[in-house]
């Protein structure tokens, strides 16, 4: 059986209340949540500055805690945890100072979540500029610099949501990988944005 289920990720509450009220075990787990914070570091305040880290990470903590309640068998053997994030550390610059640090933080998260979670599966997708309302919403005025990027990008075109999708049945289906973080950013690290 097929099925979704969304709530607010940021609220601990929700995240111990969704796996608590799972009716079964379940095969995979594909957190989302989280939109990037831009700005300059020196210009944020700490508070902006914790929340915009804690919001990117503490999810992925959350669901992670309350998966491992092996007592419950909520995820089973096998099954696969994935991560959302972005690849904003590749090039660090002036206003992604906290996407970056999260880009960089959450790897290191993820490998060591596959080695605690074992057998349960933890994986991480780094996605470039994906051609959705979120970007366009986040890129407003700057939304012109994602039409030029398609041009450049390696597969000459922008990476869709069905990219994405894919990539994420590939990890949950392919029983052998764990620990990894794979880019599905169109090769738009390896080209001048």
């Amino acid at each position: 059986m097929l099925s979704t289920i969304a709530f607010d990720a940021a609220d601990p509450a929700l995240v111990e209340q969704f796996f608590r009220d799972l009716p079964t075990s379940i095969d995979h787990i594909m957190v989302t949540a989280g939109r990037p914070y831009y700005g300059r570091l020196i210009d944020l305040d700490s508070a902006h500055a914790r929340r915009g880290l804690g919001e990117h990470v503490s999810p992925f903590i959350e669901v992670a805690r309350n998966a491992a309640d092996n007592a419950a068998d909520k995820v089973k053997a096998g099954g696969t945890l994935i991560f959302m994030g972005g690849t904003g550390s590749r090039r660090p610059a002036i206003g992604v100072g906290i996407a970056s640090t999260v880009a960089a933080a959450v790897p290191a998260l993820t490998a060591n979540l596959a080695l605690e979670l074992a057998p349960v599966r933890v994986n991480r997708i780094a996605a470039g500029f994906v051609d959705t309302q979120l970007s366009a919403s986040l890129l407003g005025d700057e939304l012109e610099n994602g039409s030029q990027l398609r041009a450049k990008l390696p597969i000459r075109r922008a990476v869709q949501p069905a990219d994405v999708a894919a990539g994420a049945v590939h990890i949950m289906t392919n029983t052998a990988l764990t620990g990894a973080t794979y880019d599905i950013d169109g090769g738009q690290q390896f080209v001048d944005a």
